[in-house]
């Protein structure tokens, strides 16, 4: 029997939407405060997936400014209709602010998507859009009851129809749905299938944490009354423990292969060294059956597995990309991310070719703001990342290097930088916003040519950093530094640990520049 390794897609890429279009399976995750905004996949066979681009990536669609950690862009829903693509969100503006809702349309899958069509009538968040066979269209999110919450965290799902051409809501709202149980909480991530005479609304409840969970309801009449299934949640892990090494199982969308299967697609985490979970939520793939009417996930087990048979679509792999980005293109890969939307041209892959430039910025990696940064996901429990660069800091203040981010205010910089009149590299350990200094070496007398080598392994939860003058000549800057508090359990929020390369002058304006000459990220296990 052929299996497949889950996750399907690793590293913080949460809250999965799919689509099918004939043989062709298209999804979208949510990205947060990171830019570009909502990275968008393809795949032939539900198990090898390969990057298209991502929907939202010109400020014009998206403007991040000031955006804390962990808010922005939420849960993305695809969906396909009648020769059009809609990617339908919620912007987060603050833990306090507004949640404003939008979609955006494309003919190909691969951009370019539309300016935002905003809905300022829908509240909530996690919007989703339905297509009936009539050709109505209905938007759904959560919001809170009108009557008032019955308990904490209490939600229901509402619904209206949508005219997608005016960008209107029309008619009244309806609730459709307000708790598989009372004791669980989070009503949110609706989505609406239709089949067999029946609208079936999948919901996430319990919140994203270790009581996540996925339920069910239906009804014949789209503005319901719903009924609930006998077996809800219909999938969570919340009753396996913490010592599982799938959790927190939630937030689902689903579809149909061109063959007839059914397969759900879900986000999870797996922790390791105890409940940590730096690598975020990630896409998991689990199949599921009808029976009298409702999904049965897994039969005979009901969780989600790290390996699983694989669906009877043709195995369909994609080119693998490579494990060290040389910046010898005219743009950055797709793994790249910046953190907020870039301000000012402070990064640039053509001032010197084969080497990616970023000059230095006041901002810092600890502020709300947009860094002279440029990082990607940590994909794996035991990787191994490494960089050079070429940087003559002028001051003090200035300075370049390797991070390893989870917020701005948990997070480990190796920093390249200049104390009077000698170059030294060090290891700063920044711990709910206070820093301290790991380790410190002198590089070289300030005037010096360097290249300077920069290198991080981890196994588990062990992070070991490393610098060179010269290839391969590795020495130690500081070896089993503590990576729980990159984990969200300790940082809090909802995304996943970044590695990346960053250049400051920490206040003050700067001519200054760094240049890296590859990135390489690889697995290590």
């Amino acid at each position: 029997m052929s299996t497949f390794r889950n996750p399907i897609i690793p590293g913080c890429y949460a809250d999965p939407s799919v689509c099918r279009v004939g043989d062709d399976y298209y999804l979208v995750t949510s990205t947060f405060e990171y830019f570009p905004g909502v990275p968008i996949f393809h795949s032939k066979d539900l198990v090898n997936w390969r990057q298209l681009g991502h929907v939202l990536d010109r400020p014009s669609q998206l403007n991040l400014d000031g955006t804390p950690c962990s808010k922005g862009i939420y849960a993305a829903t695809i969906r396909y209709n009648d020769g059009i693509f809609y990617m339908i969100t919620t912007f987060v503006e603050s833990v306090t602010g507004a949640r404003r809702n939008f979609y955006v349309t494309a003919t190909d899958p691969a951009g370019p998507w539309s300016d935002p069509v905003w809905l300022p009538e829908a509240p909530g968040i996690d919007s989703s859009l339905f297509f009936d066979d009539d050709g109505k269209c209905y938007i759904m999110a959560n919001r809170q009851p009108p009557e008032g919450q019955q308990y904490p965290k209490h939600m229901e799902i509402w619904m209206q129809e949508l005219d997608v051409k005016s960008g209107q809501l029309i008619g009244p709202k309806y609730s459709l749905w307000d708790g598989a149980l009372k004791f669980i909480h989070a009503q949110e991530g609706p989505h609406m299938y239709k089949l067999n005479g029946y609208y079936y609304l999948l919901i996430a409840e319990g919140g994203t944490g270790h009581t996540h969970s996925v339920t069910i309801a239906r009804s014949t009449s789209i503005t319901g009354p719903y009924e609930g299934c006998k077996s809800n949640p219909i999938l969570t892990h919340r009753h396996l423990g913490h010592k599982h090494p799938i959790t927190n199982v939630g937030h689902a969308d689903i579809v149909q292969t061109q063959d007839g299967e059914w397969w759900m697609f879900c986000l999870g985490s797996r922790p390791y060294g105890g409940y940590y979970r730096n690598l975020g939520r990630e896409t998991f793939l689990v199949p599921f059956i009808w029976e009298d009417g409702w999904p049965v996930v897994n039969p005979g087990k009901g969780i989600v597995e790290l390996e699983m048979p694989r669906p009877s679509l043709p195995e369909h792999r994609w080119p693998s990309q490579p494990a060290c980005d040389h910046f010898d293109a005219e743009q950055l890969a797709l793994p790249w991310n910046f953190i907020r939307t870039p301000r000012g041209e402070f990064w640039s892959l053509t001032e010197r070719p084969g080497h990616l430039r970023l000059k230095l910025k006041p901002e810092t990696m600890t502020e709300w703001v947009n860094p002279s940064f440029v990082g990607r996901r940590q994909q794996h429990i035991d990787f191994a990342a490494r960089t050079v660069l070429e940087f003559a800091p002028a001051s003090d203040n200035e300075s370049a290097g390797l991070v390893i981010l989870q917020n701005n205010d948990y997070q480990y910089r190796v920093e390249y930088t200049r104390l009077d009149q000698v170059y030294v590299v060090r290891l700063i350990q920044r711990f709910s916003g206070e820093e301290e200094l790991l380790a410190e070496q002198e590089v070289a007398p300030v005037g010096s040519a360097v290249k300077l080598y920069l290198k991080v392994e981890a196994l588990g939860q062990d992070y070991s950093f490393y610098f060179a003058t010269q290839p391969e000549q590795w020495k130690p800057l500081l070896e089993h530094a503590n990576g729980t508090i990159l984990s969200v359990d300790v940082a809090g929020g909802f995304s996943g640990t970044y590695i990346g390369l960053f250049a400051s002058s920490h206040g003050k304006e700067s001519d200054s520049y760094a240049d890296f000459d590859y990135f390489e990220y690889s697995p290590l296990n």
